[in-house]
């Protein structure tokens, strides 16, 4: 592991902090870290507020798409919310189905099928539209690039609304409107809303115009949270009101459909980490393995019974999800061995008859093993199909853009992304990705990092400090759970490997005269003999409460050690 010092914060900001906040130096420089350098701002940070969202009109179209919607309404047309399969276009689509439903009942949903129909938008979905006399479609979490699709529809007499926030090509559909914080000629005071956001925005618009505030929005804003979540984008600016509030409804009145998810949970609050864990692979598992829209169903069911019915279902898939997730991870990492890949600066693998629906957990799982940009194909009917995922602060799909004139289509973001290519093109295509992300990677980007905010003496760490660290939450890109040092520690003698394979580690630590802090290291059980003869280590880690017997006590969540060099 590459531990990687977060750079001193200006000292007369931090100064600044301690005297207006009355805090200590070490909960200051964690604030200026982040960018936070005023009163108003630790405010804004510690406090958020419902009136911090942005208007939503500021975003480019929207009175367009508005305006779309109301005429809609007015002359009682058939609407289509249409959404990706993923929890993003999954909580897209039942949050703007429930709100519209809400006061208008002409509302249809449409999730394209992985396997059949692919990602985005599908002629089938606006066939579907025609046959069913529907004028109006509502495209969240995708749309952004789907420019034959909208002219299709377009020739049908079927106008779209599009509700995006991937990354636009240089010509945009002929849609209605095209909300995307991401186009260049948008001014939307903040860009990095997941789809789900970005539909939220639109509700927003026209709540604001049937007389509500947003006050009468909070229920939808559990949905909100998940997508934040479920999608790794920034908790900062709105992601973050967003996502602070929508905990608070996921945790005190929650929607039937994700009480349901959670009735076997034993957590009594539930954090941003937790919905990335618990409800977000849930939802996904409908998509993977058997059809989104039953996951729209479990979060658009308002009759708890029915929910809790729903859920059962996507445990089921979940589990059949989690054994397809290790058989093929197994399989893949046995090809990259037998291919003698195991030094190159990529990964692509391809097996036709993986299944498409959990290619994207396999390319995160082959990650973690080798720390490299990665690409998995399947089969998919004529074509194959691939999920992408990439290493910190290298940008996917720039080096995909690199190799374009191979694929078919392909889409996303710097860290994930998706394509399709002919089998005959699978050669040029890996060896060209291989070539581009050798030239353009820094090779420091190939070993895992782990970013250190601050030194700290065990002396420093008290219930005072773990109080003012939860007010931090919730934590997420842009707002990492702070990552501490301390230096020259020793365990007591006590540490063992622990888990049933013995993969993980306890220590009992203890830094001069301190008292003993608990610590537990997830995967670190090799490192035990670093601790042994209390030997000094240098420790990275986060603060954590351990509840136990209804007594709560901090402990430290090892991320590495190391030998301490005097």
């Amino acid at each position: 592991m590459r531990w990687n010092f977060h750079s001193k914060p200006n000292p007369s900001a931090v100064r600044h902090l301690m005297d207006v906040l009355q805090v200590d130096e070490l909960v200051a420089n964690l604030l200026v870290q982040r960018g936070i350098t005023s009163y108003e701002e630790a405010k804004a940070f510690f406090r958020p507020t419902l009136n911090d969202l942005h208007n939503p009109y500021l975003m480019k179209d929207m009175e367009q798409a508005v305006f779309r919607i109301e005429q809609a309404i007015n002359n009682r047309e058939n609407i289509l919310v249409f959404g990706d399969y993923d929890v993003d276009g999954t909580t897209a689509v039942s949050l703007m189905a429930s709100y519209l439903r809400s006061f208008y009942p002409n509302v249809a949903t449409y999730i394209p099928d992985r396997y059949a129909e692919g990602y985005g938008v599908s002629y089938q979905g606006i066939d579907f539209a025609e046959d069913n006399g529907m004028t109006l479609i509502i495209a969240l979490d995708c749309g952004i690039k789907s420019i034959d699709h909208v002219n299709y529809a377009k020739a049908k007499g079927i106008d779209f609304i599009i509700c995006d926030h991937h990354r636009p090509g240089d010509t945009l559909p002929d849609a209605v409107a095209v909300l995307d914080p991401k186009r260049d000629d948008c001014s939307y005071p903040y860009d990095e809303l997941c789809g789900c956001g970005v539909g939220f925005k639109l509700i927003q618009a026209l709540s604001e115009r049937r007389g509500q505030t947003i006050l009468d929005l909070i229920p939808y804003l559990d949905l909100v949270a998940t997508a934040i979540a479920a999608d790794i984008v920034p908790i900062t600016g709105e992601n973050r009101v967003l996502a602070k509030f929508g905990l608070q409804v996921i945790n005190e009145n929650p929607r039937a459909g994700i009480k349901a998810l959670l009735t076997q949970v034993k957590k009594s609050e539930l954090t941003i980490t937790d919905v990335v864990f618990i409800i977000a692979p849930r939802i996904n598992a409908a998509g993977r393995i058997q059809h989104g829209n039953a996951a729209v169903s479990l979060l658009t069911e308002m009759n708890l019974e029915q929910a809790v019915q729903f859920a059962a279902d996507i445990e089921q898939h979940n589990k059949d999800r989690r054994e397809l997730d290790k058989t093929i991870t197994e399989e893949a990492l046995r090809q990259i061995q037998d291919l003698n890949e195991t030094e190159r600066f990529t990964t692509v693998v391809y097996q036709e008859n993986w299944h498409k629906g959990v290619i994207g957990i396999v390319a995160s799982r082959l990650t973690e093993t080798y720390y490299r940009p990665t690409i998995v194909f399947t089969k998919s009917g004529d074509k194959l199909a691939a999920s992408a995922r990439s290493v910190k602060d290298f940008d996917l799909y720039e080096a995909l853009e690199a190799c374009s004139e191979h694929l078919i289509q392909f889409g996303g973001h710097k860290y994930a992304a998706g394509m399709t290519l002919y089998e005959e093109n699978y050669p040029a295509f890996k060896a060209a990705f291989e070539e581009v992300v050798k030239k353009t990677i820094d090779p420091n980007l190939l070993i895992p990092e782990i970013a250190v905010d601050a030194e700290i003496q065990f002396s420093e760490i008290t219930p005072k400090l773990m109080r003012l660290l939860k007010q931090f939450e919730p934590f997420g890109p842009g707002n990492m759970t702070p990552t501490f040092l301390a230096q020259s520690v020793y365990d007591t003698g006590y540490g063992k490997r622990i888990g049933s394979d013995e993969t993980h580690l306890k220590l009992n630590l203890k830094q001069g005269v301190s008292e003993t802090l608990g610590a537990v290291g997830f995967g670190l059980g090799e490192k035990l003999k670093l601790t042994q003869n209390r030997q000094k280590i240098d420790a990275v880690f986060c603060l954590d409460e351990n509840e136990f017997n209804g007594s709560v006590t901090l402990q430290l969540r090892l991320k590495d050690l190391q030998h301490h060099n005097d």
